[in-house]
């Protein structure tokens, strides 16, 4: 646990918080800012900066409740889709250094997490397999 942090303290029953529901590896609950109401973050309940630090078990726990939690956001509120996403570190806009995934309603034309600026470019597929070959030879 890292004292400084607002999801740790969430965790340790120290901080106010909607809870969705939770176990021994993971919790949910809305999160304090709602785009389109709904909007809910699951996170381990182990202090870990991101998905990097995950380990198998925690892992597996963190996915089962974060398919859990989006039937139940598709469900329960309005939306015509839903995104789910884990920002890593200041340049990808992560806010909190706790590992958390967003659960996030969506309405058409919302304007919520535009992808890309601009069209992306398309590599040709020689391109691809070299970076396919430098990824696999960083893998555990």
């Amino acid at each position: 646990m890292d004292d400084r942090c607002v999801f740790c303290e969430i965790v340790q029953g120290r901080a106010p918080v909607s809870v969705v529901c939770e176990d021994t590896l993971a919790m949910a609950f809305v999160d304090l800012r709602q785009f389109h109401p709904g909007h809910t973050l699951v996170v381990p309940r182990r202090h870990l900066h991101d998905v990097r630090e995950l380990d198998a078990a925690t892992g597996a726990a963190l996915m089962a409740m974060v398919s859990r939690v989006a039937r139940a956001v598709g469900s329960a509120f309005p939306n015509e889709g839903l995104s789910i996403w884990h920002s890593i570190g200041e340049a990808a806009f992560q806010e909190v250094p706790h590992l958390h995934v967003h659960v996030h309603p969506r309405l058409p034309d919302d304007g919520l997490l535009r992808i890309y600026p601009h069209a992306p470019a398309t590599p040709g597929k020689d391109v691809r397999d070299a970076y396919a070959a430098a990824l696999r030879a960083y893998l555990d």
